[in-house]
This record gives structure tokens, sequence and C-alpha cells, in this order.
């Protein structure tokens, strides 16, 4: 932990690239991964259909995970998952507000409470109860395991998804053309940001389990280049950052690329970075920000991109930005 002084008092931080309990926190990242599937799916019943499922995903917040604003119809609601006091809250435009403690809930519980609160809000929602992309998945309603949270493996979730928030942020302003937000996808459980050549892509071949392949299809219907952050699960406990194309063009996987750590991965179909090659380099951020660079270099040269009409520097922008910027 970090101690700060601000205006005459000593606060705690965390470090920004904290050592994960890799080992330890499976399962609390696969409650959370539930948790979110549920509020993601109460976002995606209500939220006009964006361009690659961009209407579906959970952004991030000051205090951990959220819908952001969702429409209804006059109105609108607000889900958040707050990972620092381990609460999950519901908020409308007519001023309802609700919220329910984290610790001792089943899915079950979680499923229910969510919906009750909807209800009582006056939103009427239904959603699917069958888990999107695990296998052998337990509806949510009848998902009566009694889990573990651990708010220690939260917060630190929490952290590095901060983190790599703003590294994302960051690397996704350095290109023109058409790019995603950075947002956090409940399904795969990840943080990624998108770039697209602008090209239409083949059909994606599908196959993800309980996804549909329809939705594969669209999310994947133009040649894009993602980045992101994979916090890892029970089978694959070390969490990584990754970088993918879709298509694959030959020869990106055989492109030398940086750091020294980044690897391809068969099985993945992308390059991967070892969480721990952040927490064990001098300049953390750097590293990560060089890693997504040159994964998308090799994307983008190995698959012909028009990188002159696509690509900025990282601190373009009108004048009076700048100006702004160099006073604050």
């Amino acid at each position: 932990m970090l101690v700060v002084l601000h205006n005459g008092i000593m606060t705690q931080q965390p470090e920004p690239w904290p050592a994960l309990p890799s080992n330890d926190w499976a399962d609390t990242l696969e409650t959370l991964h539930l948790w979110t599937q549920v509020l993601g799916k109460i976002r995606l019943n209500h939220a006009p259909w964006v361009n690659h499922s961009w209407s579906v995903p959970l952004y991030m917040s000051p205090v951990g995970l959220r819908t952001s604003l969702v429409p209804h119809r006059s109105q609108g609601f607000e889900w958040t998952l707050d990972l620092h006091q381990h609460t999950v809250h519901l908020q409308t435009t007519t001023g309802f507000s609700w919220s329910s403690e984290l610790a001792g809930l089943t899915v079950a519980d979680f499923y229910h409470a969510a919906m009750n609160a909807m209800a009582d809000a006056g939103i009427d929602t239904t959603i699917d109860l069958v888990p999107n992309e695990i296998a052998d998945a337990v509806a949510f309603d009848t998902d009566h395991t009694v889990r573990t949270y651990v708010p220690d493996h939260a917060r630190s979730l929490f952290q590095v998804l901060l983190r790599t928030n703003h590294i994302l942020t960051h690397f996704r302003a350095e290109f023109l053309g058409k790019a995603s937000p950075t947002h956090f996808f409940w399904g795969s459980f990840d943080l990624a940001v998108s770039r697209f050549s602008g090209r239409t892509a083949p059909p994606h071949p599908g196959g993800i389990p309980n996804f549909p392949d329809d939705v594969a299809r669209e999310a994947y219907s133009h040649e894009v280049s993602s980045a992101g952050f994979w916090p890892g699960n029970r089978d694959a406990p070390d969490p990584i950052f990754y970088s993918y194309v879709y298509p694959t063009p030959n020869g990106f996987s055989t492109t030398p690329v940086r750091p020294d750590d980044a690897q391809w991965n068969d099985n993945l179909g992308e390059f991967t970075l070892p969480y721990d090659a952040l927490t064990s380099a001098s300049d953390p951020d750097a590293v990560l920000l060089d890693f997504y660079r040159s994964t998308y270099d090799a994307a983008a040269d190995t698959g012909n991109w028009d990188r002159d009409a696509l690509e900025c520097a990282s601190d373009h922008g009108p004048l009076w930005w700048h100006r702004r910027r160099n006073t604050n």
C-alpha cells in the first residue's frame, strides 16, 4: 500500500499493479462473473442494439463496474457493482434507489434481488436465465450454490481493471479510425478495446459455448484488432494481457513483438503477456503500452491496414485542448 499525504491527512492507496492471488481467487472471480452476467443481461434487455455488441458490456466506475445509463421509456436506470464497499446498487432517473450487500449472496439470491429491485422501480424486465460463454452453466434462478466472495480479491481485480483501463484509453487515443470504447465484456469476463481496419471480414465460425452464432458473426463482421486483460479462471489461473486480430493474417503469429515475455498462444489464437511480467518491471505502464502497440503493429502490417489513414499521434487534438492540458 502507498501512503499519501494530502491536505495534512494520511491516506492509503493500493499499489497500481498489485500482486494478484492467482492461485486463490478463482471462487471470487466465478462469483463476480455470474453477478456481472445478471447485470449485463438486464442492460441487454433494455438498451438499443449497437454494432459489435457495444450495447452489451459494463464499464469502469470510480468504485467498480457499472452498466452506464440505460434508457427505459422516457426515463433511465443504472446498476453499479461496488467493489470498494462490496454492494450492488440500482439508481433510476426518477429518484428510485436500492442497494444490497454482496457478502453471502448465492447467484439465485443475487438474481432474484435484482429482479425484485427492477420491479419495485417500475421497470418490467426478463432476461435469458442461462449464463453465456460458460460450459455446463446453471440457470441463475436455480443456482443456490453457496459461493465465496473475498473482498480483498475483488479489490485487487478492480485495481488491475482500473489501471488497465487507463492504458487502454491512452492506446485507443492513438487511433483515428473506428474504435470501440474501453469496456468490460461480462460473457468472457475481460476488459478490452478494439480497432477496426474499415474492411469487412469473412463470417465468424461461431461455436462459442452458450453464445449465439449470429451474435458472434455480427461482432466480428469487420476486420478487428483487439487488446485487453483477462484475470484467468479455475482452469487457467494465470492472469494475462492479450492481443489478437480477426481474421488472423498470414505471418501475424510469427511476427516479433515486445516485450520478451510476450508469446503467441496457439490454443487462444492470440499474443499474451503474463501479468507477472508487469509486477517485476521498473515501468509497468510503459511495458503494457508497448505490448499493445507492438502487437497492433504486427496485426496492421501483416493485415495490410491503411495505417497512414487510421493512426495519429497520441497527443493529437485541437490547440485549445493542448493549452488547457498544459495548464492543468
